[in-house]
C-alpha cells in the first residue's frame, strides 16, 4: 500500500499527468458534443465513442511519461533503492497509472455519450442492453491496458521522446501502414493489439475473437510486454 500511495503522489506531483487527463476527457467528451451539434443522422453508442482511438494516443503518452521522468531525472534510481524488489515497484506504478487512466477512459466514454443524449436527444440512440453499455463503458478498460503497455515500452526504453514517438506513429498510423503490405498486410493487422483491441468496443465485420477475446488478447499483449519489460528492468543497472 505505502507503494502505491508513493506512485499516486509521484504521478500526481507533476503538471503533465493532469494536461494528459484533461486532454483524454476533453477529446472523448468533445468528440460526443461534435457529433451532437454538427453531425447527421442517428448517433449510435459507437459513434459516440469515435474518439477513442486519439483517447488511447493520449493515454500512451501519459502511462510513458510515468515512467520516462524517472528515468530522464534519475529519481529512478531513489526508487529502486528503497525498493530493492524492481518488479514490485514497477507493479505498484502500472497500478496506479492503469487505474488513473481507467477512470478516465469510465468518465470520458460515459460523458461522450451523454453529452450527445443531451445536447441532441432525438438523434441519439438509448443504451438498451448490455452490448450498448459495453460500448459507452468499454474505454475504460482499454485505456487500462493501454497504460500497461506504454509503461512497459518506457521502461524498456528509458527515453521519453523514442518511446512516445514510437507508441504514437504506432497507434496511430503504424497499424494502419501494415494493413497496407501487399496479400499478407490484411491478414496481419487483424491481429495487431491496438486494432483488436478497440474491437472490444466496436467489433469490425472481420473480428475473429468477439468483444471480450479481442480484449481479452489486448491484455495478453500489454501484460507479456510489461512482464518482459520488469525482466530487464530487474538485470541492468537503472
Amino acid at each position: 500500500m505505502r507503494l502505491l500511495v508513493a506512485e499516486r503522489i509521484k504521478l500526481f506531483s507533476i503538471q503533465s499527468p493532469w494536461l494528459c487527463l484533461v486532454g483524454t476527457l476533453g477529446v472523448l467528451i468533445g468528440t460526443g458534443v461534435l457529433q451532437a451539434v454538427m453531425g447527421k443522422g442517428q448517433i449510435s453508442p459507437a459513434d459516440s465513442q469515435a474518439g477513442v482511438q486519439i483517447g488511447i494516443a493520449v493515454v500512451l503518452v501519459l502511462a510513458t511519461l510515468a515512467i520516462t521522468t524517472e528515468y530522464r531525472c534519475g529519481t529512478i534510481r531513489t526508487t529502486f533503492q528503497a525498493v530493492p524488489d524492481r518488479p514490485r515497484a514497477l507493479v505498484a506504478k502500472v497500478v496506479v497509472v492503469a487505474v488513473t487512466t481507467g477512470l478516465a477512459g469510465l468518465v470520458g466514454g460515459f460523458g461522450a455519450w451523454a453529452a450527445a443524449a443531451v445536447l441532441d436527444p432525438d438523434r441519439t440512440q438509448g443504451l438498451h442492453g448490455f452490448a450498448d453499455w459495453r460500448t459507452v463503458l468499454g474505454a475504460s478498460l482499454l485505456f487500462a491496458f493501454a497504460a500497461v503497455l506504454a509503461v512497459a515500452v518506457g521502461t524498456l526504453l528509458r527515453h521519453t521522446a523514442g518511446a512516445v514517438a514510437l507508441l504514437l506513429i504506432y497507434s496511430l498510423q503504424g497499424e494502419r501502414l501494415i494493413a497496407l503490405i501487399p496479400n499478407a498486410g490484411p491478414e496481419i493487422y487483424k491481429w495487431l493489439p491496438i486494432h483488436v483491441g478497440q474491437n472490444f468496443i466496436a467489433p469490425g465485420p472481420e473480428d475473429p475473437l468477439g468483444p471480450w477475446g479481442s480484449l481479452a488478447y489486448f491484455a495478453a499483449c500489454a501484460v507479456a510486454l510489461f512482464v518482459l519489460s520488469a525482466v530487464v528492468a530487474n538485470k541492468r543497472d537503472a
